[in-house]
Formats: C-alpha cells, structure tokens, sequence
C-alpha cells in the first residue's frame, strides 16, 4: 500500500483516510426524536480530533512531547496566563495546586501539616480529598442557594490562627463571589485556589476588568475529562501567573526532580554534572536530584492532540452552552413554586457545565427524578451533597477530627437532599432543550 510513498506521503494517506472513516462512522447522527436518551453530557468532536489522535498515534513519543507543549502554550494564551501544566485528570490538577502550596520553597507560607484550609462540603470530593491526605485540615463552611457557591458572609467565623488558604470551586460553572473571596485571602495572606474544572469559559467582572475564572486566585485547575467542557478523554491543567509556584507545580507534576528539563531533553541549564545539592555529592546528576515528594502526573502527548484540536472549537462551546441555559430557564419560568432555579453569581457569566434545580418543601425528589430518568432525560446529584455525611468521613466523624464544621451546613443538607441537575453540553439541540424543559414540568407536577 505504501510502496514508493515517502513516510510523509504514507502519513498523510493515512490521516486522510481516518478523516473520511471519522466523517462516515462517527459524525453521521440521526435527527434527535422526541423521547430519545438525553445524556447530561457527551463528547463533541470531528476528523480534526481524531486525525490529531493517530498523528500522535503514529509518531509513537507517547509521552509529553510537542503537543503537550502546543497544547499548553494556547491553553495558557485563551486563559491570558503565563504558566500552563498539562497533567492527566481534573483531580491530579487539585492534587498538583495543593501540593505546590506545601512546598519549603513558599518560606512562611508553606502548608504544613495541621494548618488549615477554607473549604465547602457541597462539591467534588477530589477538591477537598488532597487537603486530607497531606494532614492539613479542611474547614467547611455553607454555601448559598441557587448560587450553590460558598457564603462569603461566613469567612470570618472560618479563619484562624492556623489558615494558610482557600480551596474551593465554581459550582457548575456558576462563579463564586470571587470579589468577596479574593479580598478576604488579600485580608490575612491566604492563598487562594481555584478549581475551576466545571466552570472553563466562566467569565468574572473585578476592579474593573473582566476576567476568566481560573485566573483570579493563586492558582486555578481544570478537567478536560469526556463530560467537561472540553475534553481529552481523560486529562487536566494547572495554571498560575507565579513563576514560584509554577516551579513547584512543575516539580510535584514530574517526581518531585529538581530539573527543568523536558522529557527527552537532557543539560538545559548546562550545570548538570557540576552542582551541589542536599547532602549528595558534588556533580550528582541534576535529572535524579529531587527537591520534593512528587508524583508523575503527566498526561500522553495523544491526550493534548486531542486538545489542540478541542481549544480551537471551545469559544464555540461555550456560547453554546450559555445559549441552552437560557433557552433551558425561559421554558421553566412559572415553576417557582415547586422548583428553585439556579441563580448567576453577581458580576458573571457563567460557562454553565449544567443546570441546578432544588425541589422546595412539598416536592419530593425522589419522584421527580426517577419521573425524569424514566423519560430518557439523564440526571446527576450536585456531587457529594454533604462530603461529611459520606462513607470516606465515617472514621473522622467517630474520632471527632481532622476536619472543622463551621456553623450547621444547612444549606449544604437541603442540597444533599432535594437538589439535582440536568445537562447542558454544546450537542444538545434545542429541541433536546425543549424536551427535557417539558418532561421537567411534568414531573413536578405528576
């Protein structure tokens, strides 16, 4: 088949054939019927992903390579940050912000095991599970309804002697009061941590300027896991504007080493036989000198193919999604008696990764969710509900520590109990909106 051809022609024979194969098998979709499964969320993709995956495919570095690098540097260019680190999950990238944060490189501002961390228990456990296995206690304090996001009006009763930072994310998509946030962490030097894995294209208005959320605390994540808002199957990032705290990210990301170099790239600071580290001898080589305990988190350079392709498509996305919100609230407009709509925080416009609803007193949802499930609409509980109340915490809660409760959580309770979403992702049509808006009002009022 490749008899005479370059490598270059055989490549592009093969890429042009999986163009075709991706634009035949894959992206030939019947209409949607009414009544068809609605899944609240799904990949959204064309040849141009696909051709990127086998290039990378075929070019067999497998590990971080040069598109990783690409990746990084447009992903770093759509945040408007400078420093970008690809890693293989949403939940490696809260792993790797928090663990740079416990670096001896941070001087005083090192977390060290004991101090605490600001958190909410409405959310993903993989926020708030890398505070606990370093030993560094999370204190969680309520959030408000629709916003879903932490009450600010509880920070001061949060803080202590102890608090070194606040670690907590944009519920989905719906930006936190990051102004109130913010100016509490500048109040008493804590550092702040955005997860921003359900809320990429989020945007936030402060002291004037409108900015993405990811980009307002110290350091913000992303997930780019099949549901979010772009995805390489499985895959992360971890970004911030301190060359510092990039060096440390950078490091707990790679085994913890002390060097700079690429993967396959060796001498870049061209001492690496000549320098004294530790209590090493003199000229250890630099690449096997480890300044941290850290992890190999890196994703494969197919993963960030598959990304390269996907950010070129993102702004798109998230008009898209914008749209089915509102399209998806206009049609439930006239349930507020049963259901509470969600709310958009003040200054924002949220990137919506799905649409919160919370069943008032009266309506119990479980009914309405199997009602909606059973249409073909798909569903989700707002994550953990209440982590505390949960299997993981069932030592802690019985030994009385290494977790802090301020104030009751009521919200947080009312939450675990009556609220639950439906999705919004860029491939639903408006008549998949239209649908899942009417099953919705049947089911509150069966």
């Amino acid at each position: 088949m490749f008899e005479n051809m370059t490598e270059a022609q055989a490549k592009k024979q093969i890429l042009d054939m999986v163009s075709e194969y991706c634009d035949r098998y894959h992206n030939k979709k019947e209409p949607y019927k009414e009544g068809d499964r609605i899944p609240y969320a799904s990949r959204v993709y064309d040849h141009e992903e696909m051709c990127n995956l086998v290039d990378s495919a075929l070019e067999f570095w497998l590990t971080a390579g040069r598109y990783t690098a690409e990746f990084e540097t447009k992903f770093a260019e759509y945040l408007g940050v400078k420093y970008c680190s690809l890693v293989n999950s949403g939940s490696s990238a809260n792993l790797n912000a928090f663990m740079a944060l416990t670096s001896p490189l941070l001087g005083e501002r090192q977390i060290r095991r004991g101090d605490e961390v600001i958190t909410v228990a409405a959310g993903f456990p993989t926020t708030v599970t890398p505070i606990i296995q370093y030993g560094a206690v999370p204190v969680f304090v309520d959030v408000t309804i629709p916003q879903y996001n932490i009450d600010v009006n509880m920070l001061e009763q949060a803080v202590s002697e102890k608090t070194k930072a606040v670690m907590i994310a944009h519920t989905l998509g719906n930006p936190f009061d990051l102004k109130a946030v913010k100016a509490f962490c500048d109040k008493y030097h804590l550092w702040l941590v955005e997860d921003n894995c359900d809320a990429l294209g989020s945007r936030y208005t402060i002291d004037g300027e409108e900015r993405l959320t990811g980009t307002i605390g110290d350091i913000g994540t992303s997930s780019f896991y099949p549901p979010h808002h772009m995805t390489m199957g499985e895959g992360g990032a971890v970004y911030t504007n301190n060359p510092l705290l990039n060096k440390c990210i950078r490091s707990f990301r790679d085994w913890g080493r002390d060097c700079v170099c690429a993967s396959g790239q060796d001498n870049l600071c061209g001492h690496r036989f000549d320098k004294q580290y530790g209590e090493l001898p003199l000229g250890y080589d630099h690449k096997y000198v480890y300044s941290h305990f850290g992890y190999n988190l890196k994703a494969t350079d197919m993963q960030a193919a598959i990304g390269c392709a996907q950010i070129k498509k993102f702004p798109g996305f998230v008009e898209r999604r914008i749209h089915n919100f509102n399209r998806l609230y206009e049609a439930l407009k006239g349930c507020e008696e049963k259901l509470i709509l969600p709310k958009a925080a003040e200054n924002s416009v949220p990137s919506w990764f799905g649409f919160p609803l919370t069943c008032k007193e009266g309506l119990e949802r479980n009914q309405v969710v199997p009602y909606i499930e059973g249409k073909g609409v798909q569903t989700r509980m707002l994550f953990a509900g209440n982590l505390t109340k949960h299997p993981c915490f069932d030592q802690m809660r019985a030994e009385g520590r290494g977790y802090r409760v301020v104030g009751n959580l009521k919200n947080t309770d009312y939450i675990m109990n009556n609220t639950f979403w439906v999705g919004l992702y860029p491939g639903m049509t408006d008549e998949m909106i239209d649908y899942m808006a009417k099953v919705i009002r049947k089911a509150i009022n069966q």
